[in-house]
C-alpha cells in the first residue's frame, strides 16, 4: 500500500520552551506542515508514504529533505523551482496564555506553483490513497488550483481520497473564502476530517445546537446531526470523523473524536491530557491514525480509537511530528493511560 500526502512544508522557529518570542536570542529550528506531519506518522506505522511539494534548490530545502527521508518517507517526487521556503514562528502558551503562530510563508515556492508543474499520473502511479488539507488551497490562488487538479486526477486514477478541512483564517488572503473554495475539494474527498469549526468556516454547515467553539465545551451528542449533514449534502462522502477538543487551558484538552460512515455513529475514548508539551501536528497525528488504522482494522471503531490514541500520544512529544510506534498506539488504547514506567 503506497499513500501519497501533497502541501507544504515549512521551517519552523519556536521560541525555547514557553519563553516569549526572542526572550532568549534564538529559536530552536525544526520542520513541520499539515501533510508532511501526516506523512512522517504513516511511515513510522511502517507505510509506504510519500510527500509531494514544491520546495527551493537550497541547503535549508536539503536539510529538510534529509529530515523527512530520516522517517522513512518518500521525496522522489518533490519538484525544485527557485523561490523560498516558508517559514512560521510559535510561540507555546502556558495554562491561560494561548500559543501563538506567526506565518511568513507570501511569495513561497508552493504558493507560487502552477497547475502543470506536478505530473499526477507519475506521482499516483502504485498508490492507492491520497490526503490533502484545506491549508494548500488557502495558500495562494495557484496552490488552490495545484490542489484541486491534484483531488480531480487522484479520483481519475481510483484513488481514495481523505482531507483534513483545516480550516486557517489567517491564511484566506487572496479573494477567496474557504468557503468557497473547499466545497469543490469535498466534492473528490472520500473521507473528510475536521473540527466543528473547519465544518462550519470551510462548508458553511453548523449543528445549531452545538456550543461555540471559544467556549472550550463540547456537548458530542450534537455531533451526529452535523455529521450527517455534511454527508447528506455530499454524497460522495463515506464517512467524516470530527475531533472532539475540549480546552481547559493550554496545557489542559481533553481530547476525543467522532466518526459517522453513513451507518454507526462512532464514538471514541475521551482522554484527559493534563499537561500538553506540544499540541502543534495534533490533527495531523490523528489524520495519519485515522489514514492507517481505517487501512489496517477490519472496523472503523477500531480506527478511530487508533487515531485518538496516536494523537494524544502526540500531545507529549516536541515537534510537529508524532514520534510514536504502532504498538505505542495500541497500548494505549489497550491500557490505562497511567504514564506508568514501562520495565
Amino acid at each position: 500500500m503506497r499513500i501519497v500526502t501533497f502541501g507544504e512544508i515549512m521551517l519552523r522557529l519556536k521560541s525555547v520552551g514557553t519563553e516569549r518570542f526572542l526572550q532568549q536570542p534564538m529559536l530552536e529550528a525544526t520542520f513541520g506542515g499539515g501533510e508532511a506531519n501526516v506523512a512522517v506518522s504513516l511511515a513510522n506505522y511502517g507505510i509506504d508514504a510519500s510527500f509531494v511539494t514544491v520546495l527551493p534548490d537550497n541547503d535549508i530545502t536539503f536539510a529538510c529533505i534529509k529530515e523527512l527521508r530520516s522517517f522513512g518517507v518518500d521525496t522522489k517526487d518533490i519538484v525544485f523551482t527557485p523561490g523560498r521556503i516558508g517559514i512560521y514562528y510559535l510561540e507555546a502558551g502556558a495554562v491561560q496564555r494561548p500559543s501563538k503562530v506567526i506565518y511568513d510563508r507570501e511569495g513561497s515556492t508552493i504558493a507560487k506553483a502552477a497547475v502543470g508543474d506536478i505530473d499526477w499520473d507519475k506521482v499516483f502511479s502504485g498508490a492507492s490513497w491520497f490526503h490533502i488539507t484545506g491549508i494548500t488551497p488557502a495558500i495562494s490562488e495557484s496552490a488552490k488550483d495545484l490542489a484541486i487538479e491534484a483531488v480531480k486526477a487522484a479520483k481519475r486514477l481510483g484513488l481514495h481520497v481523505s482531507c483534513d478541512l483545516n480550516y486557517r483564517k489567517n491564511l484566506w488572503k487572496y479573494g477567496k473564502t474557504a468557503s468557497e473554495i473547499m466545497p469543490e475539494i469535498v466534492k473528490y474527498t472520500d473521507t473528510v476530517i475536521a473540527n466543528e469549526e473547519d465544518v462550519q468556516k470551510a462548508l458553511g454547515i453548523s449543528a445549531d445546537s452545538a456550543k461555540s467553539v471559544d467556549e472550550g465545551i463540547i456537548d458530542a451528542n450534537v455531533y451526529e446531526a452535523l455529521a450527517k449533514a455534511v454527508m447528506s449534502a455530499y454524497p460522495n462522502v463515506s464517512r467524516i470523523a470530527i475531533t472532539l477538543r475540549e480546552s481547559k487551558s493550554a496545557n489542559h484538552n481533553d481530547w476525543s473524536a467522532c466518526l459517522y460512515n453513513g451507518k454507526e455513529f462512532l464514538l471514541s475514548r475521551k482522554y484527559a491530557i493534563t499537561h500538553i508539551v506540544d499540541r502543534v501536528g495534533g490533527g495531523d497525528s490523528f489524520s495519519g491514525g485515522l489514514i492507517y488504522g481505517l487501512n489496517a482494522y477490519n472496523d472503523d471503531k477500531t480506527a478511530l480509537e487508533f487515531a485518538v490514541a496516536a494523537s494524544c500520544l502526540k500531545h507529549t512529544i516536541p515537534g510537529d511530528y508524532n514520534r510514536v510506534t504502532i504498538k505505542e498506539v495500541e497500548a494505549l488504547m489497550k491500557g490505562s493511560g497511567s504514564g506508568r514506567v514501562q520495565r
